[in-house]
């Protein structure tokens, strides 16, 4: 089956899910959040897929919620939970802009690498709205509460070295080295590590 805004790609048990938006730097809506969903239920059903990648067509990763359909746009938090609740390791490579639910859906993998032209912002307050996406829940967990109460209430978008110093990303590489870096995280869990011990501890650490 193939998917209207996501490429589904499995080579050597890597699963490479792209957001494929180009025209809309890979806006999040409603029919993208139904085919994440679905793409990580197939993932969890394939034995062949031992780890998964997510990034993005073009230049963005994700610049968040396709406002043009208003309130329907909404649900990044059912994403969000798809992911806590998934057996295999989730890796996010961040090739440019990630805004929003575009950042906060990747909150709940379990490494995120991202390319020099990466930026992040929680922008939610300078939108009037409040965090999304299980992220008042993921945030503080990942990069502690100081520097997640100081990205939300600045609201500010920042590069991705200022996301490597305060341990939102764990590395930075050249555009053309993002994606083969972050097969090699995966690929080095594949070889080595047992599936099933991979996936209680991935449940184990997050609960």
């Amino acid at each position: 089956m193939s998917f209207e805004t996501l490429k589904y790609e499995v080579e050597d048990r890597i699963l490479t899910l792209t957001l494929s938006r180009p025209e809309r730097m890979n806006a999040f809506n409603p029919t993208m959040r139904m085919e994440l969903i679905e793409a990580f239920d197939r993932a969890d059903a394939d034995d062949e897929v031992g780890a998964i990648i997510v990034t993005g067509a073009g230049k963005a990763f994700c610049a968040g919620a396709d406002l043009e359909k208003g309130g329907d746009t909404f649900g990044g938090g059912t994403v969000s939970l798809r992911i806590f609740e998934c057996k295999k390791p989730v890796i996010a490579a961040f090739n440019g802009a990630a805004v929003g639910v575009g950042v906060t859906m990747t909150l709940p993998m379990d490494i995120r690498l991202a390319s020099t032209n990466a930026k992040f912002g929680f922008v939610f307050a300078r939108r009037g709205i409040t965090m999304e996406a299980c992220s008042s829940w993921f945030l503080p967990r990942l990069v502690g509460m100081q520097q997640a109460a100081e990205r939300v209430y600045t609201a500010r978008v920042f590069g991705a070295e200022e996301a490597l110093r305060g341990g939102l990303i764990r590395s930075i590489h050249e555009p053309d080295e993002l994606l083969p870096a972050a097969r090699a995280r995966a690929r080095e869990v594949i070889d080595n590590c047992s599936a099933v011990a991979t996936a209680l501890n991935r449940q184990m650490m997050w609960r």
